[in-house]
């Protein structure tokens, strides 16, 4: 096995039809959590664990088929793309998931990865700044 991937639990640590959370990063990267699935197909699937739409936390929302419905708004989210079901549009993180003997292992370099602005944006810590206009 590659020392890329990380050992996160087994798959029966997680409910069917439920999510495991999984912090990423050092302490002081204040990087948003990645949320683990488990369907009733014993697929599993790893998106980061905030909706596109306005952050909500996705391992809180409800797993039905191979989606997940944001506790906030209700969007649904495809848990193979992290995309948003038509009519919403947007789409979150997605992190390669691996299945070994019964365990769960995720992409230790995709975890480790600082943020881009777009999944710090919803972490909550990136702010665009206006252009500074000359006098």
């Amino acid at each position: 096995m590659s020392e890329q991937w990380k050992l996160i639990c087994k798959v029966d640590d997680i409910a069917v039809l439920g999510a495991r959370v999984v912090a990423r990063g050092a302490a002081w990267q204040e990087l948003p959590n990645v949320a683990v699935f488990r369907t009733s197909e014993d697929k599993i699937f790893a998106l980061l664990d905030r909706c596109p739409h306005k952050g909500g936390p996705l391992s809180q929302g409800i797993v039905f088929g191979d989606k997940v419905a944001c506790p906030l708004h209700n969007w649904n989210i495809e848990l193979g793309s992290g995309c948003a079901a038509a009519p919403d549009v947007g789409c979150t993180k997605k992190y390669s998931v691996k299945l070994e003997d019964g365990n769960v292992f995720l992409d230790a370099n995709e975890l480790n990865a600082p943020a881009d602005n777009a999944e710090a944006a919803l972490a909550g810590s990136f702010s665009v700044t206006p252009p500074i206009e000359k006098a």
